[in-house]
């Protein structure tokens, strides 16, 4: 097995798996549906096209959280019509990070996803249009299962959270897909079936937390003895 690792991260992220009406929640780390539905803005997938979604969807996922990030609520006044007006809700998680692990057997198929991935058909965004990623998402194909590859890749965090650790090793968070009979396996409706806007539809997926892991030590940056003052002098 291979696994292709991507980093996602922004500003702003908003991962929906829930929301309903004017309330637009986010998860506190990327969906599969939403992963899926970067990589099928990349290659130029029909919205209804689920043969393509179907192939997407296969590949074995799992999430290893960078940077927490905070939640961000924003909410506004919306106006229906010139009597009428309403409230909406949405909420984002600020600065955070996350590494993504899609699993294949297919060593190649992973290649060209990050390849498409790198030269997208359409705007790529994370989880909504106004979240666009920074750079770089694609960290490359490893020769390695997909907890393998999560565990053992270097921390993606941004350089002043890995100040704020002071060369400590942090414990990150991991999520996955199941496997089929594995014990303590919730069940999650994001698998996406297709994205087509006048009948959307998903299906469910087994998923479970896997603990934390930490990145080797030698993948932190050494301690340093800064002096703030020492210009002044």
């Amino acid at each position: 097995m291979s696994t292709l690792l991507l980093r996602l991260a922004a500003p702003l992220q908003s991962w929906g798996a829930e929301s309903k009406f004017d309330i637009r929640q986010t998860e506190r780390e990327p969906s599969k549906s939403g992963v899926v539905g970067l990589l099928a803005a990349a290659l130029g997938v029909p919205r209804d096209d689920e043969q393509a979604l179907q192939a997407l969807s296969a590949l074995r996922f799992g999430v290893r959280v960078e940077q927490e990030g905070e939640l961000l609520h924003d909410f506004h006044m919306a106006r229906k019509d010139h009597k009428t007006s309403y409230l909406t809700h949405r909420y984002y998680l600020a600065d955070a990070a996350f590494l993504v692990g899609l699993e294949s057997g297919d060593e190649d198929y992973l290649h060209m996803l990050g390849d498409a991935l790198c030269h997208p058909v359409f705007p790529l965004y994370l989880g909504r249009r106004s979240c666009p990623p920074t750079l770089p998402i694609v960290l490359g194909v490893r020769k390695a299962g997909l907890q393998e590859a999560l565990a053992s890749e270097p921390w993606q965090a941004s350089e002043w959270m890995k100040g704020r650790q002071g060369g400590k090793t942090p414990r990150l968070r991991l999520m996955m897909d199941a496997a089929p009979g594995e014990p303590n396996a919730g069940r999650k409706k994001d698998v996406p079936l297709s994205f087509d806007p006048r009948n959307r539809r998903y299906g469910y997926r087994a998923a479970c937390a896997r603990g934390f892991v930490a990145p080797q030590a030698d993948h932190l940056p050494p301690e340093t003895e800064h002096d703030a003052m020492l210009e002044l002098r």
